[in-house]
């Protein structure tokens, strides 16, 4: 992902879920002190994310996709599947947790 550090969602020491436990603002100086779950999108694999973020460039064309990958058809559809898969055993949980 170019870099860019994605927050982690499980702890080092255990791999039980983390959660965010402070919000600042840069600019203000102001917090928000809690427990807050990571947003569903934020939960997956970074490689689960950077396909989402070419998938929503392409405008959702499985065919573009399978042009930008390099892979056939079928396989950007299971791909995509396996991502809604996950995508809903992370929502379940989360909307549990409320």
């Amino acid at each position: 992902m170019n870099g860019i550090k994605k927050i982690p969602v499980n702890c080092p020491a255990c791999s039980s879920k983390l959660d965010v436990a402070k919000l600042s603002c840069a600019s203000c100086g102001t917090s928000v002190e809690g427990s807050f779950s990571l947003p569903i999108l934020a939960q997956l694999p970074n490689e689960d994310i950077d396909f989402l973020l070419e998938f929503i460039k392409t405008s959702g064309s499985l065919k573009e996709m399978a042009k930008f990958t390099g892979h056939s058809y079928p396989k950007v559809r299971n791909t995509l599947d396996d991502i809604i898969k996950r995508l809903t055993v992370i929502e379940k949980s989360y909307y549990k947790e409320d």
